[in-house]
């Protein structure tokens, strides 16, 4: 095992992928030279060249244009889009071409791209740059949309991303890049739409992605020491495809369900986790299930106020806790 930081993680997951398959290329807006502004990309340009790293213009339509059109004729691409938040200068080639083309083919066209972009708040970059919009890619039909939590499974996650036939949109949380974990010195292959048990329990049951997942953890042990209240945190990492077997299994062993989502409220991903346990295990409730969200609105760039925002440990710990009282 080699104790990788999240960002080098996410060059360990186009490496070794780069290195599976010679065809393999990557674009975006100073990936090469400079290594990624967030300095997730170091060591590719020499490793693989210019040929098969390359840096585009400052322009989201013209990186996913090349990305898109190399894609359909069979080339395997790996695209960065800076902050996520500019998707929306790009989305109707993300929402319209890409997602559909393959159905609308009669799946002649393939799209072996993934979408790679810094993703989510407490980073104090403002409304503009601090976004969490999983949510919008979760409900475009023919994307796949994937956050990993952890150094381990942003490798795993990428290569699964890499191998899918769909196009995949892949969210690295901006203030994960420092956090550290051990990850494998061997290829490591994971599968899109399985959620991870992260921590078992037997009182309730937290779903949580990105960066709520070392929140919701910290305040599962919490709850533990000073409350005894024994909470299962599940890592969803997927959600298009979700998990809906494990978040049910769960579910009807805890009875409980609070969802911790980055999203603003209104139209989360979280929703409609909720809406699938209502329908499908309402009988196994013990009480009403619960989101713990930021609220809808633009996400504020002085530190207190974006703490204050986005879903804390202590918002879970205390939530969870009178939930359950």
């Amino acid at each position: 095992m080699a104790e990788l930081t999240y960002r080098e993680a996410v060059a360990a997951g186009i490496a070794q992928e780069m290195r599976r398959d010679p065809s393999l290329v990557m674009l975006g807006e100073d990936v090469a030279a400079a290594g990624g502004v967030f300095k997730t990309t170091v060591g590719l340009l020499d490793e693989f060249g210019p040929d098969r790293v390359r840096d585009t213009p400052i322009s989201e339509q013209a990186i996913l244009g090349a990305a898109m059109g190399a894609s359909m004729t069979g080339v395997p691409v790996i695209a960065e889009i800076m902050f996520s938040d500019f998707l929306a200068v790009c989305w109707d080639m993300i929402a319209n071409e890409i997602a559909k083309s393959r159905y609308m083919t009669d799946g002649q066209v393939s799209f072996p791209l993934v979408i790679r972009t810094a993703n989510g708040g407490a980073a104090r970059f403002g409304a503009q740059h601090s976004q969490s919009v999983e949510n919008w890619a979760m409900m475009i039909p023919g994307l796949k949309v994937v956050a990993p939590s952890t150094p381990a499974d942003t490798v795993a996650l990428m290569a699964a991303a890499v191998r899918d036939p769909d196009p995949v949109i892949f969210f690295e949380h901006k203030s994960l890049f420092a956090t550290k974990g051990e990850v494998p010195e061997v290829e490591v292959v994971g599968r899109l739409g399985e959620a991870s048990i992260v921590r078992e329990g037997s009182d309730a049951t937290v779903a949580a992605l990105a960066l709520m997942v070392p929140r919701a953890l910290e305040a599962a042990d919490r709850l533990q020491q000073e409350e005894g209240i024994s909470v299962e945190v599940i890592d969803v990492r997927s959600l298009v495809p979700l998990d809906t077997k494990t978040l049910l299994a769960s579910v009807e062993k805890t009875s409980r369900l609070f969802t911790v989502e980055e999203n603003p409220r209104l139209c989360g991903w979280g929703a409609e986790l909720i809406s699938i346990v209502g329908e499908e295990a309402f009988w196994n409730l013990d009480g009403p299930l619960v989101r713990i969200t930021t609220p809808h609105i633009p996400l504020p760039a002085a530190a207190s106020l974006e703490d204050l925002a986005i879903p804390s440990v202590d918002r879970i710990y205390e939530t969870v806790k009178s939930s359950l009282r």
